[in-house]
């Protein structure tokens, strides 16, 4: 008895290993894996389209950081008065590209309309997922989103419109840069002018009040974490 009460009290003695629930844009995933796997504790991640999480946290889901694609979604939680945001700083940024199946014919995105008679274009959500949104306006900038709308399909996130043109399924489809990395058999055909669109912003909200969550929001403008985004394509945002 009196070795187990030794073991249980040294047990107890030992300092739990940190856990923070993270909640992120599915076009951090695999970069932000790489960033978690440096980060001293345990992160549980659940990724799913910015407007998807963000509607979830406001429901109640008990996530301790949120990073979203755009600072719409972590305005959205900001005016809810049963969220409480601790920390808000972005922390990225990223650009959008054109991208295509190896049997597409068009080689710009101006060359899109032509292109896509008896074909589609693969977007995310354009009234709810920031890629979507970034998407259409840059189409809209461009006097081209009415003959495109058309042939558009729309994903639930942009992870999904990347896959319809991996899979073959769609020929084209508008992505993030970062996005079109992950995929070897995909061509990007034209990077998306970034004065055709609002700033695409990744803001990272703290919402859990414990030191873990705080360690971990200040975890990600960390050298270490950083470097890591860049490698995987992403941008750090514009000093203002």
């Amino acid at each position: 008895m009196r070795v187990i009460a030794l073991f249980c009290l040294i047990f107890s003695a030992l300092p739990l290993r940190a856990e923070v629930t993270v909640f992120a844009a599915a076009s951090l995933r695999g970069a932000l894996d790489e960033v978690n796997a440096r980060f001293d504790g345990k992160v549980i991640v659940s990724y799913a389209s910015s407007a998807a999480l963000a509607r979830q946290i406001a429901q109640g889901a008990p996530a301790d950081v949120f990073l979203s694609a755009s600072p719409e979604w972590v305005a959205f939680l900001k005016d809810d008065p049963f969220v409480e945001l601790m920390n808000v700083t972005d922390i990225l940024s990223n650009q959008l590209v054109l991208i295509a199946s190896e049997t597409a014919q068009a080689t710009n995105i101006q060359d899109l309309p032509s292109a896509l008679s008896g074909r589609n274009l693969a977007l995310a959500l354009t009234t709810a997922v920031p890629a979507g949104i970034y998407a259409r306006e840059a189409l809209e900038t461009m006097g081209l989103w009415p003959q495109i709308a058309p042939h558009s399909v729309e994903t639930d996130n942009v992870r999904a419109a990347l896959a319809l043109v991996a899979l073959g399924e769609v020929d084209y489809g508008i992505v993030y840069q970062t996005d079109a990395l992950t995929q070897k058999n995909l061509r990007v055909l034209d990077v998306i002018a970034a004065d055709t669109h609002q700033p695409i912003r990744y803001v990272a909200a703290q919402i859990g009040t414990g030191a873990d969550a705080a360690r971990y929001f200040q975890f990600l403008s960390d050298p270490t974490a950083q470097a890591i985004f860049m490698a995987h394509g992403f941008a750090l945002p514009e000093a203002e």
